[in-house]
């Protein structure tokens, strides 16, 4: 009877323990574990581990002589309707050094399937390099009273290297947002490499002067411009793919591949806007000429204006509403001492090429052909043309220039320094460096 007792005895603790472990399993299996919530701000080094899923609440600020260090794989969530932002500060550093197999994701907070673009804030950083407003310091858009700019080009903020940006960019009021990735003022000594910014509400990057180097960069769906540049910015930027949607733009203005000024007047004060893009790839919302649903404020793939000085080299123009559109009496200057330049480009499937005698343009069609001639650019009526794979797939992208492609060919780097030198035209050659990390279905994703 005794034994008897005793077996059943063990049979119950072996089926608790059973229960238990399965538990302890199912917890396990969710995408994430322990969820931390993270408000305020932080003035002490931290560590955000990958066993967590962070939630940001509301401004979160990264204070000066502080580093946030985030292991590759975290997740990082921002609460809805909290504007939830990450801010570095000047003299702070964040260090989010992702790998290709663990990249380091900040998305919204809400499931699959019912996310969208402003859902939370998005990333802004704020170093000590010069930028060219009066004083040479400034507030940085978003309300968020941090303050960007200095006297040190070499500053260093962190890394920011295998990293998402998903549904961000919130707008405060019309006309002052806060984008995907926000960058003022950010010295060279920073690391910015391998980020996506996708399905941003407002720009997925913009860089407040500064002279920060970035390298594969991708801008996927977002609403207003991709690459966006301002206020001094002089770094250079090498390797980046810019696909857009059809029916994501913004609400009242141009939506842009690129869009840059000198600042917001158009003044001449240093330093200039100047920054230098090579081997970019810069797809429009247009797959076709016949694509329908196209959000009718899609605009320009390269628009430059208010006496801005930025180039772009060995890159891919296809599928806009108009390709070119250089905007300004500065512009009758093009390609004189110091100006802007656009070389050794390819351009196909534009609606229109030019944007000429419009919008404040100063250039003819004869000015604007000569102009893309004379800097051994080619256009070619479709998008075809280009023998790109399957870059317009969204949903799963694939950018790939085919055998015979005219993008496998041409980059010259005649003049330039600072650029990693290859013969491929737009972001890709043999490599697609987008695989692994890159995430072109975010909405279903289960996090």
């Amino acid at each position: 009877m005794n034994r008897k007792k005793s077996n059943l005895l063990l049979i119950a603790v072996a089926l608790l323990g059973l229960a238990l472990t399965s538990c302890d399993k199912n917890d396990d299996e969710s995408p994430k574990g322990t969820k931390k919530t993270v408000s305020g701000e932080i003035s002490q080094n931290t560590l955000w581990e990958a066993k967590d899923t962070i939630i940001l609440d509301g401004y979160v600020y990264v204070k000066s002589g502080a580093t946030l260090t985030i292991e590759p794989g975290t997740l990082i969530k921002g609460l809805s309707d909290s504007k939830a932002c990450l801010i570095v500060e000047r003299g702070a550093k964040i260090v989010a050094n992702g790998t290709a197999q663990k990249p380091i994701v900040f998305t919204s907070d809400k499931p699959a399937g019912e996310r969208k673009p402003g859902d939370w804030a998005g990333i802004i950083v704020c170093g000590k390099a010069p930028i060219n407003q009066t004083g040479g310091e400034a507030e940085v858009e978003g309300g968020t009273g941090a303050v960007y700019g200095g006297t040190d080009p070499n500053d260093n903020s962190g890394i920011l290297r295998y990293v998402r940006i998903e549904f961000a960019g919130f707008e405060v009021s019309n006309g002052n947002e806060i984008n995907g990735l926000t960058m003022g003022g950010v010295g060279s000594g920073t690391t910015i490499e391998y980020v996506q910014v996708s399905f941003g509400r407002d720009d997925s990057y913009e860089w407040f002067g500064g002279n920060v180097n970035a390298k594969y960069l991708v801008s996927y769906r977002g609403g207003d411009d991709d690459f966006d540049t301002d206020n001094g910015y002089s770094g250079k930027v090498q390797f980046g793919l810019i696909l857009r949607g059809p029916e994501e733009a913004d609400k009242s203005d141009a939506s842009n591949g690129f869009e840059s000024d000198n600042d917001a007047s158009g003044s001449s004060n240093s330093p200039l806007t100047s920054a230098k893009f090579s081997n970019i790839t810069i797809l429009g919302p247009y797959a076709t000429k016949t694509q329908a649903n196209i959000n009718p404020n899609h605009k320009f793939g390269l628009r430059l204006r208010r006496n801005t000085r930025l180039s772009l080299y060995n890159s891919i123009i296809a599928g806009f509403n108009t390709g070119i559109s250089l905007e300004g009496p500065s512009m009758t200057l093009y390609n004189a001492a110091n100006g802007p330049e656009i070389k050794n480009c390819l351009m196909a499937g534009m609606i229109k090429n030019y944007n000429a005698k419009t919008d404040g343009t100063s250039l003819t069609q004869e000015q604007y052909e000569t102009m893309f001639t004379t800097g051994n650019n080619t256009l070619y009526t479709e998008n075809a043309d280009l023998k790109l794979t399957n870059a317009w797939n969204w949903g799963n992208v694939n950018p790939m220039p085919q055998a015979g492609s005219p993008a496998l060919s041409g980059a010259s780097f005649t003049g330039l320094t600072g650029f990693e030198t290859v013969t491929f035209r737009g972001g890709f050659g043999t490599q697609n460096w987008t695989e692994g990390w890159c995430n072109w279905d975010p909405q279903n994703t289960n996090y």
